[in-house]
Parts: structure tokens; sequence; C-alpha cells
């Protein structure tokens, strides 16, 4: 993070929620590059994020990828259903004993022009299921695309990413509808200009 501060980027990370230590969390967000991220593990450090990844990332980039594949992450292989729900299942039972937070990106894959893309609800829904005592977090990130508009070079000048973290809602009733409301949650929060 503070590397990409050379080139005029500024993060603000605004969290007026008092997030309970005592349960696991599932972060729901909007995705929009891979610099959505960083300032989640540093801002939500004290809850412990685990993350839910596509299994390309486990091979090949140092540091994250031994990070995804030793450090609690579900590597998901999105051509393989059935090896994603018990990943899905795995993280879900782990963030449920251990009081930890999963943070996942239900559109599937990052928008590159910061327009949310619709929701995938099946690992979501998984993860509901079995973390039944967690806490569900809406976070809507704004103008992490922008770092990349042009590919990885150049890289954008004098970005203002933006994390809201909205009101807790409780992991409670019917999945659809508590699904649409998340969503609904965080593209109010993501500013599409």
């Amino acid at each position: 993070m503070r590397c990409t501060n050379v080139l005029g980027t500024r993060y603000s990370f605004r969290n007026k929620q008092d997030l309970p230590k005592s349960r696991p969390l599932i972060i729901v967000t909007n995705h929009q590059s891979m610099y959505d991220i960083p300032p989640i593990i540093w801002y939500m450090r004290k809850f412990h994020p685990k993350f839910v990844s596509k299994i390309e990332l486990g091979k090949g980039i140092p540091s994250v990828s031994y990070n995804l594949r030793h450090g609690g992450s579900a590597l998901i292989d999105r051509k393989d259903p059935k090896q994603s729900i018990a990943e899905l299942q795995k993280l879900a039972k782990y963030i449920e004993e251990t009081n930890r937070s999963a943070v996942i990106f239900p559109e599937g894959t990052r928008s590159r022009n910061g327009v949310p893309k619709p929701f995938r609800t099946t690992g979501l829904k998984v993860m509901l299921k079995n973390a039944p005592s967690a806490l569900i977090v809406p976070v809507s990130i704004n103008n992490s695309w922008k770092l990349l508009r042009y590919g990885k070079f150049p890289m954008g000048l004098g970005s203002h990413l933006t994390f809201d973290v909205h009101p807790p809602m409780e992991n409670k009733g019917n999945a659809d509808e508590l699904i649409a409301q998340i969503e609904k949650q965080i593209v109010s929060g993501v500013n599409t200009h």
C-alpha cells in the first residue's frame, strides 16, 4: 500500500461499526482490482481475514501464493464446483470454530470499470450455511480499478481508494433474500462514475 502512495494513491477505510472479535465474520465486498486486498488485510487485521481466491493464485506469486496456500484461505477451482464447495465449507467451518473472518467477492471476478457485476450466490450461500453464527459485514470499495485502468503499466496516478464498512447483518432468514439485501447495500455505496 505504501509503495502506491508514490503514485499519489490515497486510502480511506471508513469503519464506524463496532465489530465483535468474539464471533466469526463474513466480509462481503465488491471487487475492482488486486489492490482491494491489502487494505482489507491491514485495516481488518484484528479479525484475521482469510480469502476466497481462485486456485491459480496459489502458484507463482512470491509471498502471496504461499500465504494463500498455508494461511487458511480457500483456493477454489472455478471449473470444478465440487472442489469449490468443499473448500468453501472448510473455510466456513474454520472461521466458525476460531472466530476469525472470511472475505468473499461474490461478483466472482473483478469489475474493470468500477461498475458492480451481479452477485453469484452459490459460494456465499455455502459460507452462510456452514458458519451459522457469523455476522455478515458488507463493504463497498471505490476507485481501486483506477490503479489498473491501463493495465499493470503504467499504473493510474492520484487515485483515492475508499472502503466503506456498512452496518453488519445477522445470518438469519431466507438466504436468497439476505444475499439480495447484502448486494443492494454494497452496490448503494459504489460510485459508478
